[in-house]
């Protein structure tokens, strides 16, 4: 993209200004449409910019959804602006974890330690259309698709934006960028050498598959997410409203059974017999969805500001996208949004107060989940299936029962609790020590009972062993 607030065109094809907004919200995604209600609320003027068709005419892009795991964070959110009921109408309770091995019954792993807590799976393009049209109803929002941002003025507010029409210049008070990981108004700012950016790529991709239903029902239990932990790979699947399974595989793009290696419908047919043997039977077109649905990228985003001059302003993907192992990306962008919304609050709507107050407020949250993210990949693809894992879960959960309240698993926290995610890094840390010095204060008790008894045994022993030397000692 262009670091010019607007390409040079001719006189012919001179940028049309069409106005001046008070916020210009880049980005029509989750976040943007989320945002713009919050600001509707405020009583501000509001037009959001999305490069897009609109997707309530259109459709989602194919293959590139990734089913979204709602959870606290995002309902809380939704919550907010009376959304929360309309969304959850809509998704699905997912209790806990199916674990799907080669060999053998698949097995559950529930989420919380009393089995009643969920995560909800819900279509990305569904929750993208109702936010969509809150935005629209909201007073003193308006919704522009088409318009792709080529230049930014950081100083001035001015935008350039290309259009079916032709290009277009407008300028805003603020400017928001919640455009997603390959964010137009990070690059912007960066090309301007406002801030320094930094993507971690993963060796892995992604690409979906889908499980219809079968006979007008679910072919898997709706209730859980469901895993194929492979060691260096993994498939996960979502249900959806319709009966089917969203699939994702997450596998290496290169090397031995990556999406590289596995390039005829031939090979793909055969890699799922020998490491999915239960997939072949249940997703009929496997074949035909691995060669048509694209391949998509995960990475990790870091960037050395998220905001400037005061007026401009970055949050969701567009400031720090994160790999979606936690089901925390959607989450996390609406708990930006309400962040942003108190920061607002506490600044008296100042907003070059508000924007410091906000990346100073959420930078070590959203990084902490972006670690906690990683992790959690380690976890689901080469963990989940491994005995002295389900141990620990089991004994982990045990212990949540026994200490409701003061022992909280990191799951439980993330998902079902808005504690910041920093919180609960430092918390878990904690829980884990006592743990761990509880259990080294029984062990040492244990071993100096053990040695105390095996001590007077001797002692014993050796007293017998003495009189029989000595009968003469006896009275």
């Amino acid at each position: 993209m262009s670091s010019e607030a607007a390409p040079a065109v001719g006189p012919a094809a001179a940028a049309r200004d069409a106005g001046h907004d008070e916020v210009a919200v880049v980005g029509g995604g989750l976040a943007g449409c989320l945002l713009a209600c919050f600001l509707a609320r405020r009583g501000l003027r509001v037009t959001v910019y999305e490069r897009r068709p609109d997707p309530r005419a259109t459709g989602a892009e194919r293959g590139r959804s990734i089913n979204l795991a709602l959870s606290e964070r995002g309902l809380d959110a939704l919550r907010r602006i009376g959304l929360d009921s309309a969304v959850l109408a809509d998704a699905l309770p997912m209790r806990g974890r199916m674990i799907h091995p080669v060999a053998g019954h698949p097995s559950f792993q529930p989420y919380s330690a009393a089995g009643d807590r969920a995560i909800n799976s819900i279509s990305r393009g569904a929750l993208n259309n109702a936010l969509l049209d809150a935005a629209q109803a909201a007073p003193g929002v308006r919704l522009r698709f088409g318009h792709r941002l080529t230049g930014l003025d950081p100083t001035t507010g001015q935008l350039c934006h290309d259009t079916p029409d032709g290009p277009v210049r407008t300028t805003a008070e603020v400017v928001l960028g919640a455009d997603g990981a390959g964010s137009a108004v990070r690059a912007a700012l960066r090309d301007r050498g406002v801030l320094e950016e930094r993507v971690d790529y993963l060796d892995y991709g992604y690409k979906e598959l889908t499980i219809p239903a079968q006979a007008g029902k679910f072919a898997l239990d709706p209730g859980a997410l469901h895993i194929w932990p492979r060691g260096t790979s993994m498939m996960i699947a979502l249900p959806n409203p319709d009966r089917s399974f969203t699939c994702t595989l997450f596998w290496p793009t290169a090397g031995p059974s990556s999406f590289a290696a596995l390039d005829t419908p031939e090979a793909v047919a055969r890699h799922f017999r020998e490491h999915y043997p239960d997939v072949p039977a249940l997703a009929p077109t496997l074949t035909e969805d691995y060669r048509d649905n694209p391949v998509g990228q995960l990475g990790t985003v870091r960037a050395s500001r998220w905001q400037a001059g005061g007026r401009v302003g970055l949050l969701g993907d567009a400031a720090h996208a994160i790999v979606p192992f936690y089901g925390q990306g959607a989450n996390c962008a609406f708990e930006d949004v309400v962040e942003l919304d108190r920061c607002l609050t506490d600044s008296g709507g100042r907003w070059d107060e508000a924007l410091r107050l906000f990346e100073q407020r959420r930078r070590a949250n959203t990084e902490a989940i972006a670690q906690m993210a990683l992790a959690n990949f380690v976890e689901m693809r080469d963990k989940v299936s491994s005995p002295a894992f389900q141990l620990g879960h089991r004994l982990e959960q045990a212990l949540e029962r026994a200490l409701p309240g003061r022992y909280v698993s990191r799951y439980e926290l993330v998902s079902f609790s808005t504690t910041p995610y920093a919180q609960v890094q430092r918390r878990v840390t904690r829980q884990h020590q006592a743990v761990a010095g509880a259990a080294a204060v029984l062990v040492t008790g244990l071993l100096t009972g053990l040695a105390a008894a095996y001590g007077s045994r001797r002692g014993v022993v050796s007293g017998n062993c003495e009189r029989r030397r000595h009968p003469g000692d006896r009275t």
